[in-house]
């Protein structure tokens, strides 16, 4: 990669962690090193991802106890986006647009407050990948797809990617060609990203939801619906190879005993 590309990264982290029963804090502060507690402790996942994270613009997008991320991170000179409404990836950069119209920076990283073990070497191998293509999703080969978003590649471009709910009912023929799991953190020349954001906020998915005890519609919108329009654009949407575990997300206690423990073996606290 050209050293004079600017790269500006946003972190999503707007959401309220519901699988980590017992905790009601963000839990991108969710602790590496933990002491009292798997909830208590220093090195807070957001930091870490802070300092993985390739030199320059930062921005994370907030709303579940945005107040303790501000707290948490005010000396870092990061920008907060504010996501009024929980609607989606997708819901998140639109939030983030204004941000990105006004930074002059050439690409972006996007990844998500809850997975703490990327290493820089990777979102590296990202921005590089965005020489010769628009978008560049980092993917991995699991031991098992799980309930992941699979890649579905057209002459090694990334064509869309097919969620669980929809990939579960693919004969097994169809599903041998879905090998490559979506680890949810993406490189994009930043223009061309912009370009496509007003066409998702075009297409929302409409679902219902239960807020303040009431069900109602809310429209979601998700990054993956702009990587096949980008796609159909014929914009090039390529794909790099991580590891299952560097990209493993914190969703539940289990996540983060395992997070805290491949940590501590790494020896970086």
């Amino acid at each position: 990669m050209k050293k004079n590309h600017k790269t500006a990264s946003l972190i999503l982290a707007a959401g309220r962690g519901s699988r980590m029963v017992g905790y009601e804090g963000n839990k991108t502060l969710l602790p590496l090193i933990p002491l009292r507690s798997p909830y208590r402790g220093t090195k807070p996942i957001l930091s870490h991802i802070l300092k993985e994270l390739p030199t320059g613009n930062k921005a994370i997008i907030v709303n579940h106890r945005k107040e303790d991320i501000i707290n948490a991170t005010r000396e870092t000179g990061i920008t907060y986006i504010d996501q009024p409404e929980l609607n989606g990836t997708g819901g998140a950069l639109i939030a983030a647009l204004p941000f990105l119209m006004q930074a002059e920076d050439e690409y972006l990283i996007i990844t998500m407050g809850d997975v703490p073990l990327v290493k820089r070497e990777s979102y590296t191998k990202l921005l590089k990948k965005l020489e010769g293509n628009s978008l560049a999703v980092l993917g991995f080969k699991p031991e098992s797809r799980k309930k992941y978003g699979m890649l579905q590649l057209e002459k090694n471009k990334v064509a869309k990617i097919v969620e669980w709910e929809y990939w579960r009912h693919y004969p097994e023929t169809k599903l041998e060609k879905l090998q490559i799991c979506n680890s949810g953190i993406y490189a994009a020349r930043k223009d061309d990203l912009i370009q496509y954001i007003s066409v998702l906020s075009s297409k929302p998915h409409v679902v219902q939801k239960e807020v303040r005890g009431k069900t109602i519609p809310i429209n979601e919108y998700f990054i993956t619906d702009l990587i096949e329009t980008m796609y159909k654009g014929n914009l090039s949407t390529a794909c790099v190879l991580g590891d299952e575990e560097e990209v493993m997300g914190v969703d539940d206690m289990q996540a983060l005993l395992h997070v805290q423990e491949i940590f501590k073996s790494r020896g970086e606290g």
